[in-house]
């Protein structure tokens, strides 16, 4: 009886390594097994700060361009452009709540990068801090239209300032990625 036991035992184990057995084919449907990465790829899309290219950049080739644009030469080519946007937007500016001039504050725009502090507060703009990054309960939308139509104290065209959308409908998770699903 024992001897039949281990027969059918040997029997199954034999069966399931041969009906499962390994190979050196791990393709199993992944496209990432049979991508091709070959070619020249080129970049679609700029948008480190939010609003800033659909706010100073005209729609069709000059966004094109500023999308694909090395961050390092933005400044230079797209500083004058940021610079006029300005003054058509605003009129008015002299400086903003930064003490930036129109030249200043639109040089440091055109460079479409989002920067990161390695160290202390990361934070889009706290009144304090300025561009170290950006967390996620930051309002960039306030902030660009504070710098934008708030004037040297940010507090001038109060009707301007604000998008009034000061809170996502739902809550941050206390876990990464601290996102709340979508839906």
């Amino acid at each position: 009886m024992k001897t039949n036991k281990f027969k059918i035992i040997t029997l199954a184990l034999v069966c399931a390594v041969a009906t499962v057995s390994c190979n050196d084919d791990d393709n199993n449907g992944d496209a990432m097994a049979s991508a091709d990465f070959s070619g020249t790829f080129v970049q679609q899309d700029q948008m480190a700060r939010p609003a800033i290219n659909t706010v100073f950049i005209a729609s069709g080739q000059p966004k094109d361009d500023f999308n694909a644009a090395i961050p390092s030469a933005m400044g230079a080519k797209y500083q004058p452009i940021f610079e006029s946007r300005l003054k058509a937007l605003n009129p008015g500016y002299t400086t903003n709540a930064l003490g930036l001039t129109a030249a200043q504050f639109t040089g440091v725009l055109a460079t479409d990068v989002l920067n990161v502090k390695t160290s202390g507060k990361t934070t889009f703009f706290d009144g304090t801090n300025v561009l170290t990054g950006r967390a996620l309960a930051d309002d960039v939308i306030d902030v660009e239209l504070i710098l934008i139509f708030g004037g040297p104290t940010g507090g001038s065209n109060t009707g301007l300032t604000s998008d009034h959308v000061d809170a996502n409908d739902k809550a941050f998770t206390t876990s990464f990625p601290y996102l709340a699903a979508a839906w």
